[in-house]
């Protein structure tokens, strides 16, 4: 899930996707309005904060 939100975020910063249609997108949850899944290697869980 982590890199489909990313993959739609870096397609916001390209101007792809407008930052106001993502809440649209998470209620609508079809996988395809969302942006591309970004590859595994690179993400990981820096810090977890309560």
């Amino acid at each position: 899930m982590v890199r489909i939100i990313s993959g739609t975020l870096v397609e916001v910063g390209l101007g792809k996707i407008e930052p106001e249609d993502i809440p649209q997108i998470i209620l609508d949850g079809k996988r395809e309005n969302a942006g591309k899944t970004l590859p595994p290697y690179g993400l990981f869980l820096m810090n977890v904060e309560y």
